[in-house]
């Protein structure tokens, strides 16, 4: 089940230009830590904020392309990430992480996300391997047991989203402007998955495992439909709220709950998950992706009306997905399109002028210039994880 060797040779190409990107264009030499905001040009944004999201993908991207590929040398950059996080992000008065901080490292938006928890623990896991640093190793613990704490919807199940500076409630939960205001959403739940997941392989406790257990459970009783794709937001008492279909979060899901369920190491589980996610497979093929012309954004089902625009990250995670699937069934339509996905890819997302990755492309394979190469939502973690997931295949 191995892929063309010019397959792998344009993986490794692909994943050293990312390398060589975010080496050299996302520290902030002047103010400290990375910048906020490069723009479709590449053109540095002064003084534009610095958000959480941003800046844990980059500590994980960095301390995972070290781990790929310690040639990289990227333990001090690394190391920076790590730095600036525990200075200006952690909140040592109410613990967490903050949300967004100001050019200069003060906090603007001191909410907490548990969507930005979860990222915290991720990336610190990743540093904590190549560094062996036991403080990122405790403090990752410790935001398992504040997310546990105040997130955990102890009548209902499941984890609100979001919380004021103090863990107090909070009325506006959004990740950003163009989410639903909802207290519960599949997004926030698959990346607390991935950030447990990752906790496990390295902190084997039984309060990690039970929540590893539940959040899966919740994927199969919540979330995942009978039609196999998964439903985006709800309220509080699980009400479903939406009636959008997201074909990167799909897709991604598939892969991520067959690692939870190896992270358990129960059988069930994985039969569980392996069974879904061929399925899940499936279904996306169908509706979120043409041959030629990449994957598709969402699907509205109320208008039946697809979102055509290509973003980035749905590409790659289509590419680690069907991997999966193609691993556990060996049928070659999940291996074509991945190839197709990743022709794609190089030919219309990747920014050969400018640097980077498009944030997305519209029907016609024309970039949207107004959106960024560096930002709060634009980092390297999709594009790198995907890349050194399937070049480990080889």
């Amino acid at each position: 089940m191995k892929y063309p060797e010019s397959f792998y040779q344009s993986l490794e190409t692909e994943t050293n230009a990312i390398v060589d990107y975010w080496k050299n264009n996302s520290i902030d030499h002047e103010k400290g830590g990375f910048l906020g905001k490069r723009d479709y040009f590449n053109k540095i944004i002064p003084n534009a904020n610095k958000g959480i999201i941003l800046n844990t993908r980059l500590l994980w991207s960095f301390s995972t392309l070290q781990l790929h590929n310690s040639d990289y040398n990227l333990k001090d950059i690394a190391k920076r990430s790590f730095t600036y996080l525990k200075d200006y992000f952690q909140d040592k008065v109410n613990d967490g992480l903050f949300w967004e901080l100001t050019a200069e490292g003060k906090p603007v938006q001191p909410k907490k996300q548990i969507y930005a928890q979860a990222f915290g623990i991720y990336s610190l896991i990743e540093y904590y391997k190549i560094s062996q640093d036991e403080e990122a190793k405790e403090w990752a613990i410790s935001l398992f047991h504040l997310i546990e704490k105040y997130a955990l919807d102890k009548v209902e199940n499941g984890y609100i989203e979001a919380f004021e500076k103090d863990w107090s409630p909070l009325t506006d939960v959004r990740l950003s402007e163009k989410d639903m205001n909802a207290e519960k959403t599949m997004n926030t739940h698959l990346h607390i998955l991935e950030a447990y997941t990752a906790l496990l392989y390295i902190h084997r406790d039984e309060k990690v495992t039970e929540a590893l257990k539940n959040l899966i459970r919740l994927f199969f009783d919540k979330f995942l439909n009978k039609e196999f794709n998964f439903e985006l937001f709800f309220d509080k008492n699980w009400k479903l709220i939406s009636n959008e279909i997201s074909f990167g979060h799909d897709i991604e899901a598939a892969w991520l709950l067959i690692d939870a369920a190896k992270a358990i190491q129960d059988e069930e589980l994985i039969k569980l998950t392996e069974n879904a996610a061929i399925k899940i497979a499936d279904r996306f093929l169908e509706l979120g992706y043409q041959k030629g012309e990449g994957v598709y954004n969402e699907l509205n089902r109320s208008t039946q009306k697809i979102d055509t625009d290509k973003h980035w990250w749905p590409q790659v995670e289509a590419m680690v997905g069907l991997h999966y699937v193609y691993q556990l069934t060996n049928e070659e339509n999940y291996k074509n399109a991945i190839l197709d996905i990743w022709e794609y890819t190089q030919h219309h997302l990747i920014d050969r002028k400018n640097g980077e990755w498009h944030f997305r492309v519209d029907q016609h394979n024309n970039p949207y210039i107004n959106e960024d190469k560096l930002s709060m939502w634009k980092a390297p973690y999709h594009n790198s994880r995907a890349l050194i997931n399937l070049l480990k295949s080889k």
